[in-house]
């Protein structure tokens, strides 16, 4: 659900560092938001302040938020906690796996450019055949 920013109440919260939002900023700028934060019944943030944090500052006047009603206060809580608590990141073998992944598909090797460019000549004719026998 959009949600007005400005309805947004952030009540007492367990993080008190948010730590450098630049790259978060960063994200949202790029790819827009990939979780929603988590509100109350009455629009009092649950969970995802860095985030609303991030969005406020690069001037987002809505966003994405599940709202869930009727959380007692020890829900509530336990929601702020866990999400923060479960979060894991990458392990360096992992990043480093990603990086390497993502520099293949951003600069492919001659071989991977031909076999696109083979895989896309088929399809061009497949499509082409397909219209033609509409006709």
């Amino acid at each position: 659900m959009l949600v007005s920013i400005k309805d947004i109440k952030v009540k007492r919260r367990v993080r008190k560092d948010l730590g450098n939002l630049e790259d978060l900023k960063n994200s949202l700028r790029r790819y827009g938001l990939l979780n929603p934060i988590t509100l109350n019944g009455k629009y009092e943030l649950v969970a995802g302040e860095r985030r609303l944090e991030a969005a406020k500052a690069i001037g987002w006047t809505n966003i994405n938020a599940n709202i869930i009603d009727n959380l007692s206060e020890l829900s509530q809580l336990e929601m702020e906690i866990e999400e923060n608590n479960q979060r894991k990141e990458f392990t360096d073998d992992e990043l480093l796996e990603g990086y390497k992944r993502l520099e293949r598909l951003r600069n492919p090797s001659i071989f991977r450019r031909i076999w696109n460019a083979i895989k896309s000549f088929f399809a061009w004719i497949v499509r082409a055949v397909k219209n033609w026998l509409k006709r």
